[in-house]
């Protein structure tokens, strides 16, 4: 029986990857500044990303599914893109290809952003590399230390800390996440998005993701009553994205820069993503080359792409 079922979740998990390539993106950053008092109601309702498991009769809390989204009133959708203020802390990223240029959000993710500063200003980050790259969907790297309880990277607060996921901030091209490999185990790891608009529209752009969404909600609903449920979150709940919770200005914020929605965990009915805290100011020419390098069959690149440093400073225009 328990044969069965891995084999029966494997094949759901390859039909449902199989709807949709998915690709992290990159994205630079749009001119203006930005005085943090841009108005614009939230983004995303909390309840609504995963109102259709009621829907469909499942209850999110029986599977431990309890979203913490921050609702974020003073900023509307792509205020990540603007300048920040003379005087706002920002970080340069010093890599053996160049230098990439963020700017953070303390408001929206700070443990997030805190945990990279300290990183960074503690030396943690120098010499470390970009070791996953996938071109035309981003560069990960920052892992710290070798501590195999913290398989995301040992975080500035010696172990892993939550998720902050925000309705006014997008895995959009050009952002910058934390790194996980599954809920609320941030540690030092870090990825830029680097799908382009034209590569989120090639891979199906929202027709995609909204097929699916319905391929989940059909596989749920057949799974109704039955154990199997549990165990097809674990396997797919990056797939949960509810495409009828994304705001009309969050689908053109991504169909104009391009990026990966799935990631997003305002949107996820099963509360997963990667939290988004910083986002590419300059250097994204930098990015696009460090993804076109060559990489093996894991993704890692067959030469060394190194963050020699980075460097927390203020911005000036």
């Amino acid at each position: 029986m328990k044969k069965n079922r891995k084999a029966l979740i494997a094949l759901l998990s390859f039909l449902l990857s199989a709807a949709l390539a998915v690709c992290f993106a990159g994205c630079a950053g749009s001119p203006g500044s930005d005085d943090g008092q841009q108005s614009g109601a939230a983004t995303a309702d909390e309840a609504g990303a995963h109102d259709e498991l009621n829907a469909l009769g499942i209850d999110p809390g029986s599977l431990g599914i309890y979203p913490d989204v921050k609702h974020d009133e003073k900023n509307k959708a792509g205020f990540q893109l603007n300048l920040p203020n003379k005087g706002d802390t920002v970080a340069v990223i010093h890599t053996s290809l160049g230098d990439i240029t963020l700017r953070f959000f303390p408001e929206q993710a700070p443990k997030a952003v805190t945990n990279f500063i300290n990183l960074a200003e503690s030396g943690s980050y120098n010499n470390t590399s970009f070791h996953r790259v996938t071109a035309g969907y981003g560069i990960q790297g920052g892992h710290c230390g070798a501590d195999e309880s913290n398989p995301n990277g040992v975080s500035s607060f010696g172990g892993m800390f939550e998720d902050e996921f925000c309705d006014s901030l997008f895995n959009i091209r050009g952002a910058v996440s934390m790194a996980t490999n599954s809920k609320d185990a941030n540690g030092s790891q870090f990825f830029i998005n680097q799908t382009t608009a034209q590569a989120f529209a090639e891979n199906g752009g929202w027709s995609a993701y909204d097929s699916m969404w319905s391929n989940v909600k059909a596989q749920l609903d057949s799974y109704k009553g039955s154990n199997l449920i549990p165990a097809f979150v674990d396997e797919n709940g990056d797939k949960f994205i509810n495409t009828a919770a994304v705001p009309d200005s969050v689908k053109q914020l991504y169909e104009q820069y391009g990026g990966n929605p799935n990631l997003d965990g305002a949107f996820n009915a099963a509360d997963r993503g990667q939290t988004v805290f910083a986002q590419v100011i300059d250097g994204m020419d930098v990015v696009d080359k460090i993804s076109a390098v060559k990489t093996d069959k894991n993704y890692a690149p067959s030469e060394r792409v190194e963050i020699k440093s980075i460097e927390i400073t203020t911005y000036q225009p």
